[in-house]
């Protein structure tokens, strides 16, 4: 089994810089790609602040500014591409936002998600993945620190099922000593293992300025030694991207011990065996 369990519903470039484009026919063409590339589900997981009915809880300008689509559109697409037989999932990606989580996943439950993804783009207000962020006003030492601390907390909160790009903060190439990686690293095991998180493979930092795949070989070794489960993942932000690299990535995988990968129904999961990719033509919706 192959999934592919971190994308955005995007549209056609042509549409705009964030074409969000929630249709089943916007769906098919991310499937068609998929199928190409011999991954057999996908899963789709906007980001939770693109939608009005959560901009109660978002502050900076970047998500507010954001806020500007119904999470029912989206929510429906899927789940009539899962009517019509299509090989997807309904999940979203939950940014931790210390102050709102709660009240997040109030606006949340009332959904029929299959997985939700859990990720940490800022502490305390400021950017990990955009510059100058947090970078501008701690050392890297204390960039890696405070992401550490807030996976830890995301983790442990029972709010998702998956950390997403589990180092992130290693995005610009940028690494804390050796001591603090090892504590950060072994934060982040312990709190998946605790939270019962499963951690995800992403290609997406191939296509960032670190160009490696999150996380890193020693942290996914630690994960699946401990017992984390885990998923795959491209990050895809337009179809060419589904399933992109995943060569590599199921290398890792394997290398670091993995045997099977966690598939998701209704927020519960269970364990398939992992791989191989079999390229194969396009599933027809029924």
């Amino acid at each position: 089994m192959i999934v592919d369990y971190h994308m955005h519903l995007r549209g056609s470039v042509a549409a705009g810089p964030e074409p969000l484009v929630h249709t089943v026919e916007a769906i098919e063409r991310f499937v068609e790609v998929a199928a190409a590339r011999g991954v057999d589900e996908i899963g789709f997981t906007e980001h939770d602040y693109y939608f009005r009915q959560t901009r109660e809880v978002w502050r900076t300008g970047y998500q507010l500014e954001r806020c500007l689509f119904d999470i029912e559109d989206y929510v429906g697409a899927v789940v009539e591409a899962k009517r019509r037989g299509l090989p997807v999932k309904l999940g979203l990606e939950v940014d931790w936002w210390p102050g709102g989580n709660e009240r997040l996943h109030e606006l949340l439950a009332p959904y029929p998600w299959d997985f939700l993804l859990g990720s940490v783009h800022w502490v305390d207000d400021l950017a990990i993945d955009f510059e100058p962020g947090l970078w501008a006003v701690r050392s890297v030492d204390d960039v890696w620190r405070g992401y550490g601390a807030a996976v830890s907390d995301l983790a442990r909160s029972g709010l998702v099922d998956v950390l997403a790009h589990p180092d992130l903060a290693k995005v610009f190439g940028r690494r804390p000593s050796a001591e603090v990686l090892r504590e950060v690293q072994e934060q982040i095991v312990v709190a998946a293992l605790a939270g019962g998180c499963a951690v995800e493979i992403s290609t997406a930092g191939l296509r960032k300025p670190v160009g490696e795949l999150y996380p890193s070989p020693e942290l996914l070794s630690a994960c699946c030694q401990a017992g984390v489960p885990l998923t795959l993942a491209s990050d895809a932000h337009v179809p060419d991207n589904v399933g992109r690299d995943f060569d590599v990535a199921l290398e890792l995988a394997r290398v670091a011990g993995y045997e099977t990968v966690t598939v998701f129904e209704g927020r519960v999961a269970r364990q398939e065996p992992l791989g191989p990719l079999v390229p194969r033509a396009q599933l027809v919706p029924a």
